[in-house]
């Protein structure tokens, strides 16, 4: 439930409180019907006093100021804070859609991630962290809430549609990852995403089920990867060889240690290109089995 939909919520309990308390006091000190004693009760919170009926009893009279004093007070209170709160929703979704707008309008080079479940949060996670600029796109209402709270550029909708993809700036980005729940769905977004550009690098999430993989490949897919049987080898491999997939994790999963493992872009125009490790003499010339820097090769 949104923040929106709780004051609302709230506000609404207290006024339906209220009509009930007023309700049942005329019942229990003026003996009126249940439906006599609730029009009174509304005529006096509305301010409204036709005259036709008033109460007699002492109590009543005394429910009735009650009514009045506090019973007015909160409807007004309800009233302007149920405005406030659709005024205030209202303009911060219409501000917030035309920022994302804006920085949808300002994406190149990006990646789409479809699906913002188990897997896709830790795919957002890992380039946000390597500071990649990427855009999030899921239908589900909950998710979108998280991803916004995330600070990730969004779109609600589904991903195999052509015009959401399109949104999503797909014409202009580097890959497409879809993590979505089904093969099925996975297939469909693959498909959409290659016929507008077939350029594109699309990573596929697979059920690891029978022809998944193979499935998605035929759609189009670059790659396919079963988080299943990734995570089962994984564990595999921790029993069998601890100490390796620790150097593993320490190298690239570790935030807060210097060393980590990287891919370089080597082109024509490096000195190295098309050299062996021990004909590029890298070692020798940045001292690299030392703990000093081995220098920034970006820049080839």
């Amino acid at each position: 439930m949104s923040e929106v939909s709780k004051k609302v919520f709230f506000l609404l309990s207290g006024f339906i409180l209220i009509l009930f308390g007023g309700t049942f006091g005329y019942m229990f000190l003026e003996e009126y019907e249940f439906t006599d004693a609730l029009y009174l009760t509304i005529i006096t919170v509305a301010t409204v006093g036709y005259g036709d009926m008033v109460p007699h009893h002492p109590g009543g009279k005394i429910l009735t100021v009650v009514l009045v004093l506090v019973g007015v007070s909160f409807v007004m209170y309800m009233f302007s804070r149920i405005v406030e709160a659709m005024v205030e929703g209202g303009l911060r979704e219409i501000l917030g859609k035309r920022q994302m707008k804006k920085q949808l309008e300002h994406l190149k080079n990006h990646y789409i991630v479809c699906g913002h479940g188990r897997i896709g949060s830790v795919i957002c996670q890992t380039l946000q962290d390597n500071g990649k600029p990427f855009v999030v796109i899921d239908n589900d209402e909950k998710e979108i809430q998280d991803i916004m709270e995330k600070g990730y550029v969004t779109i609600k909708g589904e991903a195999a549609q052509d015009d959401v993809l399109i949104e999503a700036g797909i014409k202009r980005a580097i890959a497409l990852i879809t993590v979505v729940s089904t093969d099925a769905d996975n297939v469909f977004i693959t498909l959409t995403a290659k016929g507008i550009n077939p350029d594109i690098i699309v990573l596929a999430r697979s059920s690891g089920e029978l022809g998944s993989e193979t499935k998605l490949k035929r759609a189009g897919a670059d790659k396919a990867i079963s988080p299943y049987f990734i995570g089962g080898r994984r564990m595999a491999q921790s029993m069998l060889r601890p100490n390796v997939t620790d150097f593993i994790d320490l190298a690239m999963y570790t935030r807060d240690m210097s060393l980590r493992l990287d891919e370089i872009l080597v082109t024509e125009k490096a000195p190295i290109h098309e050299k062996t490790l021990q004909q590029s003499n890298l070692r020798k010339k940045y001292d690299a089995s030392s703990d000093k820097s081995v220098g920034d090769f970006r820049n080839w």
